[in-house]
């Protein structure tokens, strides 16, 4: 039998969720600071740019819905670390595509296996996520992506010294790439396995299934479930109407976030006549006040609930898109920018802990990954759609369409309502295998 993990390695396991959403964030960001520069030595103009972020957009739905199956099959322990190896090997394509074959295509290609490799890692991460959060026993999702976000701060801080340096963009990329997997083969190695599906390996669990009828003759292990039962398992949580509405909240803020990853540089640089340079710092200052947002946002949670602390940052929201877009100079489209992270910091953490909120942990599983799937096409299918509408309307224009959404969102936060109590810190966790 599995022993249930001790409070040194459920500490480990947490630390190491941490770092992977840091790496995801190091990676995203790594890509946004340099955008601009990838989007001049391509030559490109918005529209064009729009199409590039749509192949790697298409790479990450793609990711989103394989997760699933990759984790069934695999389990997020490997599955994250093939996606953390990938990411490696696509941002390596991405730079030398840019700066030194100079080839839309090539470009095109690493972004795809970029998307592809984030779109299913952040589905795995935010289900082992959930996983740890319950064994724990603490509200731990809003700090997991608050990681996420210091990850982000780290890498506009590096992406815009680079471009003050001018160093090209394919040693940024190719460095920050090496940074990335190495530091993934070292997390992965405290996450447990079995996990995500609140039971240990399935070895063990056949061996702990057995009848034990004191003789050398016992009956034989439980019937594992076929590939096809846990899927059908996974997708009969859409029927959820509750869930939907999660993932109307999940869209509205994802929406919000994904828009300023892709497109605030560029919006600096070309909506208000600024340098490069100026974009990645403002990037960075959305990137911090969305990080300081998501490290406040679990004791405020514990204060006042999920429901006013939603509709309260769904205000903030619309009033700093309204802000960034209107604004006669940067340093008010700043404040604006400050009000547009806050505003969407914890949308995405609370709408995970939401889906989350039941008692069977195989069910939690398949919620969060249906809310995650919701969230992650808006995050990155959202943005291709606004390069479009920039290119006929202006960005700063096409930013109206964030502000819609992050409105509908305020409007279903009651969706995210608190069901279950969680356990108690310091409880039993369940029984996912000790870390090998």
């Amino acid at each position: 039998m599995t022993e249930t993990l001790t409070r040194r390695q459920l500490i480990a396991w947490r630390n190491a969720i941490f770092t992977i959403f840091a790496l995801s964030g190091l990676s995203i960001a790594s890509w946004v600071a340099r955008l601009p520069a990838v989007r001049d030595g391509l030559q490109l103009d918005t529209a064009q740019v729009g199409l590039l972020i749509f192949v790697m957009s298409a790479g990450s739905v793609i990711g989103l819905v394989a997760s699933a199956p990759v984790m069934l099959r695999t389990g997020a322990r490997t599955g994250m670390l093939l996606c953390l190896l990938l990411l490696t090997v696509s941002l390596a394509v991405i730079g030398l595509g840019a700066s030194l074959a100079v080839s839309v295509t090539m470009v095109a290609i690493g972004l795809a296996l970029f998307g592809f490799a984030n779109g299913a890692l952040d589905v795995m991460m935010n289900v082992e996520g959930a996983a740890a959060e319950r064994a724990i026993g603490k509200t731990l999702m809003p700090l997991m992506h608050a990681f996420f976000s210091f990850g982000t701060v780290a890498g506009a801080g590096l992406g815009a010294l680079a471009s003050a340096l001018s160093i090209p963009v394919a040693a940024h990329l190719i460095v920050m790439g090496l940074i990335i997997g190495a530091a993934g083969l070292v997390a992965v190695r405290y996450v447990p396995r079995g996990a995500e599906a609140g039971v240990p390996d399935a070895a063990e669990s056949a061996t702990a299934s057995a009848p034990q009828t004191g003789t050398s003759t016992a009956a034989a292990p439980v019937a594992k479930p076929t590939f096809g039962e846990r899927l059908r398992a996974s997708l009969a949580v859409w029927k959820d109407l509750r869930l939907l509405a999660i993932g109307v909240i999940m869209l509205g803020m994802a929406f919000a976030e994904g828009s300023a990853n892709d497109w605030l540089a560029l919006a600096v640089v070309d909506g208000h006549d600024q340098s490069n340079t100026v974009g990645a710092l403002v990037f960075g200052v959305f990137t911090v006040s969305m990080t300081l947002g998501r490290v406040l946002g679990g004791p405020i949670l514990d204060r006042f609930g999920r429901v006013p602390v939603l509709r309260v940052s769904a205000l903030l929201g619309v009033l700093g898109l309204l802000l960034f877009i209107f604004a006669p100079n940067i340093w008010l489209a700043s404040v604006g920018t400050v009000f547009w992270a806050l505003g969407c910091s914890l949308g995405f953490p609370v709408g995970m802990s939401a889906a989350a909120d039941t008692d069977d942990p195989k069910l939690s599983a398949a919620r969060v990954s249906a809310v995650a799937i919701i969230g992650y096409v808006a995050f990155l299918v959202g943005p291709p759609v606004l390069g479009l509408l920039g290119h006929e309307f202006g960005i700063l224009h096409a930013l109206l369409l964030v502000l819609v959404l992050v409105a509908l969102a305020g409007i279903a936060s009651p969706a995210a309502r608190e069901r279950i109590r969680r356990t108690v810190a310091g409880s039993p966790a369940p029984e996912p295998s000790a870390p090998r």
